[in-house]
Parts: structure tokens; C-alpha cells; sequence
């Protein structure tokens, strides 16, 4: 089975659109994100305009804040500081990666962690380890709506995260964890790879390598969640795992383009709506 992440990604968003119109009607207000990006970015250019598309899409109100290059540690704090005191900005999102001179790790420890709709700050990472979330980080909460909408619960399941990154492959493994799965993480100081993915019931994969997971890497049956965003040797985008040679032996995968890519936007759209609720 193929996870279809675009058809389930526009159902959440029609539900989305719903609770934000019965919001407005409730508050007389919508609710309201501020992306700020910084530099000329090509990718996070295209990131921030598909995020204002979004906002639209379910009638929020959305605003960008775009910076100079040159900007400095100084008048960025600023104007996070400026949209930290502004009732009528519920969600700040500051599009990473920000310029080499600038502290990233100060800028987004600055964002008030009521208005930290990426789920970053420390304050609610320390809160989802503890199992008591306020927002969910986007990527690994749009995994587990694609399982759940997909039928398949990781309870008592063997779950495999191949990648431990702090946006991805940690907080993958605290949801999986918390849906009472049995999670190893994997990384590239794992000895025997293979044998260890071979074991997962549901393998979830973010390493950035093109193709990387290979069939067999995988149990036949397993499901197989593809958060990578790679091009192959002919420029094509493609995911971390070898979609072709692997979708025949999964019982459910997810494809590069369509798959995990699109849920990511539509979390963020969810915990914009959770902090204007706030």
C-alpha cells in the first residue's frame, strides 16, 4: 500500500479550515502566524511561501517578516522581542537555516515557547520527553498522522528510526515511544545496520542519503515511513529509501515526493491553531 501523504494531508487540512472558521466565529479573530526569514534563501523561499499558502488555504492570517542578509544577532532579537509581546501573533517561526554570523540556538531559545509552533525551544522538547506536550514537532507529529489515518498503530510494535537528528530522529522515537511502540534509534555509528532495520515492523527513515535503505534493509511486511527529501544520480527527487525495489516487499511505504513532505506544513497549520486556542 502506498501512504498517500497529499490526500490525507488536505483531509486534515478541510478540518483545519472548520475549526479555524468556529475559532473566528467564538473569538472574532483568526488565528495568526508570523514566519521571519532572513537572507535569499532559494529552498527556504519556496518553504516560506508555501507556508503563507497554507495559512490562507484554512483562513488563517499570515505575515512574513523578511530580512536583510546582513541583519544582525541584535535586530533579529528585536523584532522576535517586537512579535513575542503582540497578542494578535499566535505562532512565530523563524525559517532556519538563518546566516553563518547569526546564533541560531539564541534566536530560537528567544521565541516565547507559547508562540513555538516548530516545537524547538527547549522548553517544549523537555516537555514532550516528559510525555506532556504543548505543540508536537511537525515532521514527526505528521508521521504519526499518517499511520494513525492509515491504520497501522505502533502498540507493541518494533520501530526502528534510522537517523538522530533533534528535528527528526528523537522526537520520532519519543511519539513512537509514547504510542507504546519499541523504539531503537539507529545512526551512523550503528554496527550492522541492516540487521537492526531488518528487525522493524515499521522502519522510519531520516538521513538525508539518497536511496539509502535498500530491500534488503527490510522485512517483507514492514511499513516503511521515507522522511528524506534527496535527488538522485539524475537529479530526480527521491527519498532515503530505494522506493522502487523496496515498495514491493513493504506492506505500506510512503513516497518522495507526497508522502511525509506534505504533513509537515499541515502540523505546523494544527499547532498555530493550539497556540491561538491558548
Amino acid at each position: 500500500m502506498k501512504i498517500d501523504g497529499k490526500a490525507i494531508s488536505a483531509q486534515i487540512r478541510a478540518e483545519i479550515g472548520r475549526d479555524c472558521e468556529a475559532f473566528v466565529k467564538a473569538n472574532g479573530f483568526r488565528p495568526a502566524l508570523t514566519v521571519v526569514i532572513v537572507g535569499e534563501d532559494p529552498a527556504s523561499q519556496v518553504y516560506v511561501r508555501n507556508k503563507a499558502k497554507a495559512c490562507e488555504e484554512v483562513g488563517f492570517a499570515s505575515e512574513v517578516c523578511r530580512l536583510p542578509k546582513e541583519t544582525t544577532q541584535e535586530e533579529l532579537v528585536a523584532l522576535i522581542d517586537r512579535l513575542n509581546g503582540d497578542p494578535g501573533v499566535h505562532g512565530i517561526l523563524v525559517q532556519l537555516p538563518l546566516p553563518k554570523h547569526l546564533n541560531e540556538t539564541e534566536i530560537l531559545l528567544r521565541i516565547n515557547p507559547n508562540k513555538d509552533v516548530d516545537a524547538f525551544h527547549p522548553y517544549n522538547v523537555g516537555k514532550l520527553m516528559i510525555g506532556n506536550p504543548t505543540f508536537l514537532p511537525c515532521t514527526p507529529a505528521g508521521v504519526m498522522e499518517l499511520l494513525r489515518r492509515s491504520g497501522i498503530d505502533p502498540a507493541g510494535k518494533r520501530c526502528v528510526v534510522v537517523g538522530r537528528s533533534n528535528i527528526v530522529g528523537k522526537p520520532m522515537a519519543l511519539l513512537l515511544l509514547a504510542a507504546n511502540g519499541t523504539v531503537t534509534v539507529c545512526h551512523s555509528r550503528t554496527k550492522n545496520l541492516a540487521a537492526v532495520t531488518r528487525e522493524a515492523d515499521i522502519l522510519v527513515v531520516a538521513v538525508g542519503r539518497a536511496k539509502f535503505i535498500t530491500a534488503e534493509m527490510v522485512k517483507p511486511g514492514a511499513v516503511v515511513i521515507d522522511v528524506g527529501m534527496d535527488r538522485d544520480e539524475n537529479g530526480k527527487l527521491c527519498g532515503d529509501v530505494d522506493f522502487a525495489a523496496v515498495e514491493s516487499i513493504a506492506s505500506a511505504i510512503t513516497p518522495v515526493p507526497g508522502g511525509v513532505g506534505p504533513m509537515t506544513i499541515t502540523m505546523l497549520l494544527q499547532n498555530t491553531l493550539k497556540a491561538a486556542e491558548r
